[in-house]
């Protein structure tokens, strides 16, 4: 059999930040409706009722002095010590986020230099041919920078990729929206890596889809529900009905759309990590994606979560559930050598993308 190119995970990392935001926290905020209307219901009352739907107890916020590039520096300094590897030997740093850094004491997004530019130079790597960009593409950013990564190995134009999703969604959280206890903050990477072999390894396929026609703006930025906040600073909202209902539609049909593009069914499949959204909507496009399959049972921990108690940090939800799982740092989900598993993510524009791994039995 003949030898061919494959995109393998060769360390990751993480940064969970240090301050852990409970439920209970949110007892004093004042919530309004879309409208303007305060809502007529108590605050323990909506804290329940959210805690019901999506599963969330907790979340992680970073400290004021921190922003998004020095979390994202964490992480990677982190996978590139898991992966044991020199940082100059990297040929790209992608970094996936939508808000830029922000700081504490001025709530504005910064883009310049970019962001993994920012990382590279906190990474102390001086070479020219690593090449950092950023990849502002919704939740499913680190999913898709992923891709390309894959995209630059198979083609030979890269030998190392480092990809990492960070973000701090505590710092565009209107405190008078109640959807704004879905987020929180983090950072994960991993360092994907060229290897040959003749049975396929490493990443097998890949789907990605974007809806940006009626469902384009159901994640966006807008002033505070609250009329009398007293500024015009912007803040992330969303039409969460409207993005369950879709999601539930779509997301399983390009999961299911990546599994056969390996030549996969889902009985292949040992794992199923999905971005952290929403617990109650991660459980569902399961379901679905099984009964895509005629199936009606679902095999016991199949899907890792860890949304209970960090929350949905957006393009870090992913590389973070990723890292913890590969380390063994998660209860009653442990990797095995040899299994398969499927990451999938959904996210602002609406963008929806999926891949299809197989973890090799050594490196």
């Amino acid at each position: 059999m003949s030898q061919e190119r494959y995109s393998i995970i060769l360390g990751s990392g993480s940064y969970l930040p240090t301050r852990t935001i409970s439920n209970k926290d949110f007892m004093s905020h004042t919530f309004y409706a879309q409208d303007g209307e305060k809502l007529n219901k108590m605050n323990d009352v909506i804290i329940d009722q959210f805690e019901q739907i999506t599963g969330i107890k907790e979340r992680r916020y970073v400290t004021d002095d921190l922003v998004t590039s020095d979390i994202a520096y964490f992480a990677a300094k982190d996978a590139i010590e898991s992966a044991d590897i020199d940082g100059e030997t990297l040929d790209y740093i992608i970094v996936a986020h939508n808000f830029g850094d922000i700081r504490a004491e001025n709530p504005r997004s910064e883009f310049v230099p970019s962001l993994a530019a920012r990382v590279k130079h906190s990474l102390g790597i001086r070479n020219p041919n690593t090449i950092a960009y950023d990849l502002p593409f919704g939740c499913a950013g680190w999913l898709q920078g992923v891709i390309q990564a894959d995209f630059y190995i198979k083609s030979g134009n890269a030998q190392k990729v480092l990809v990492i999703g960070a973000e701090t969604l505590s710092r565009i959280c209107d405190p008078h929206d109640r959807d704004s206890m879905i987020y929180a903050d983090g950072a994960g990477a991993v360092i994907l890596g060229a290897t040959t072999s003749e049975v396929p390894i490493g990443i097998l396929a890949h789907s990605t889809e974007s809806y940006s026609g009626e469902l384009a703006y159901v994640l966006r930025m807008d002033k505070s529900y609250n009329p009398d906040y007293g500024s015009d600073r912007l803040f992330l909202k969303m039409q969460g009905r409207k993005l369950y209902e879709h999601a539930l539609k779509i997301v399983p049909r390009v999961i299911k759309d990546c599994i056969s593009n390996a030549g996969l069914s889902i009985q292949g499949i040992d794992k199923v990590l999905i971005h952290q959204a929403n617990n109650k909507m991660d459980e569902a496009i399961l379901k679905q994606l099984f009964a895509l399959y005629g199936l009606k049972d679902m095999p016991p921990y199949i899907m890792p979560m860890t949304i209970s108690w960090l929350g949905n940090s957006s393009v870090a939800t992913l590389p973070t559930l990723y890292d913890l799982f590969a380390k063994d740092r998660l209860d009653d989900h442990s990797v095995t050598k040899g299994s398969t598993i499927v990451f999938a993510a959904v996210g602002a524009g609406v963008n929806i993308n999926a891949v299809t791994y197989k973890i090799p039995k050594e490196l």
